[in-house]
């Protein structure tokens, strides 16, 4: 259980998330830094399981994001393990971060008989406290002996931090007339931001694609997914998404980004990395109000994301959401800033179906009470249209309240 007020986003029950053929886990108490609650997670992949993985472009990673860098190029005949505590990120800890990936990796290896460069690791919490390898390598053993594949929520929870919910999704589709699945879970409240935006996330699905057609498609589907949310503009250095497929499903394996075939699966991973986006900005840290923005009418669609990105961003518009103030003349700063081309007097706003600001001015039929009463919703559109081009893109973001700032300002304590 959280400690920290749960999101009035939060669902109601956690997903089922049925197991999966190729894949075991198991849950620990190893005491990085929660009492009373599991902090270690496991997850074993069968050998022959094909691996893609999109990481943190902050340039101070850390040494489990540096080490996974290298385990997604090495091959194995091997299992594939994912080993992710929480508690600690083991970032900024000197020789002793870099020491603890090697213990941990190797401690894992010698329970799994697998290679410790193959092994994945991931750590989630407070950055400058290096992790005591010794109390997660003391656990495998334990883990090793309940191993099971049906431990996904179980998983979604050791995995938490500052979250205020498990978040977990699940889909299905056809390859060649045989079902698979695609289950995933994430965590992620805060230090949210591209790329890739959001701390942890661990997709896994017995379909069989090769690792090339993998890695393309999370690389493709990221951008509009887990690159497209912004809680408050800081891309944590622990960013680690990864995509695992064990290829038990019973169909001819896919090897090419333009197979027909793909279509299903690619439709069912996206809807899962669109679902634990969503969720990890509906439980964004002190979130009262869910924002969507689109942009429209820009020379690019980059130029478009990089408009949106720069709205969704303003501490000067998501505290005037969280106020319920439909100021649209922070929109227009935010656009102008964003350093891409806008003409003021092209520039029109819109506040979900209200029209607000046009042509350089506020719009003639526009009136402060229609604002007002809108902005009293849980979900907000903004959208503007730049008049200049086709480019448009959509982002997610959440406002900024006093929650954020008491979780931030007492986060280490």
């Amino acid at each position: 259980m959280s400690k920290y007020k749960i999101s009035p986003f939060a669902p109601k029950t956690f997903p089922t998330l049925p197991p999966l053929a190729g894949f075991d886990m198991a849950t620990a108490e190893a005491g990085v830094k929660y009492k009373g609650r599991t902090d270690l997670w496991v997850l074993r992949a069968q050998a022959g399981t094909q691996v893609a993985g999109v990481f943190t472009q902050n340039l101070c990673p850390g040494a489990p994001v540096e080490w996974s860098r290298k385990a997604l190029e090495t091959d194995t005949d091997g299992p594939r393990i994912v080993v992710v505590n929480s508690g600690t990120a083991n970032v900024f800890g000197g020789q002793k971060s870099r020491d603890a990936v090697v213990e941990t990796a190797q401690g894992i290896a010698a329970q799994f008989g697998c290679s410790a460069k193959s092994v994945f690791l991931a750590s989630t919490g407070v950055i400058g406290e290096p992790l005591d390898a010794s109390k997660v390598v003391a656990k495998f053993p334990e883990i090793k002996n309940r191993l099971d594949g049906d431990g996904w929520e179980g998983a979604a929870r050791a995995i938490m931090t500052t979250d205020t919910h498990a978040k977990g999704a699940t889909a299905t589709a056809e390859i060649d007339g045989v079902q698979i699945r695609v289950n995933g879970i994430a965590k992620g409240s805060g230090m949210i931001a591209p790329d890739m935006a959001t701390m942890l996330s661990f997709v896994a699905t017995d379909a069989k694609i090769s690792q090339p057609v993998l890695q393309d498609l999370l690389s493709e589907l990221t951008q509009t997914t887990f690159n497209a949310i912004t809680v408050d503009s800081d891309t944590s250095t622990s960013d680690t998404l990864l995509l695992l497929a064990s290829g038990r499903a019973e169909h001819e394996q896919i090897t090419s980004l333009s197979d027909p075939r793909l279509a299903g699966f690619k439709s069912a991973l996206r809807d899962v990395l669109h679902d634990l986006a969503m969720q990890v900005i509906k439980d964004g840290e002190g979130i009262t109000k869910f924002v969507t923005i689109k942009a429209s009418g820009a020379v690019s669609d980059i130029s478009a994301k990089k408009v949106c990105m720069s709205i969704a961003n303003s501490p000067l518009v998501k505290t005037a959401i969280a106020g319920e103030d439909a100021n649209w003349g922070r929109v227009v700063m935010a656009v102008g800033k964003a350093g891409e081309p806008a003409e003021r007097d092209k520039l029109s706003i819109w506040m979900g179906p209200h029209l607000l600001a046009q042509r350089g001015q506020v719009a003639s039929d526009y009136t402060e009470e229609v604002g007002a009463a809108y902005m009293k919703q849980d979900e907000i559109l903004i959208r503007v249209d730049l008049g200049l081009g086709d480019g448009e893109a959509t982002v997610y973001t959440c406002d900024l309240t006093h929650g954020y700032i008491e979780i931030n300002a007492d986060y280490r304590s």
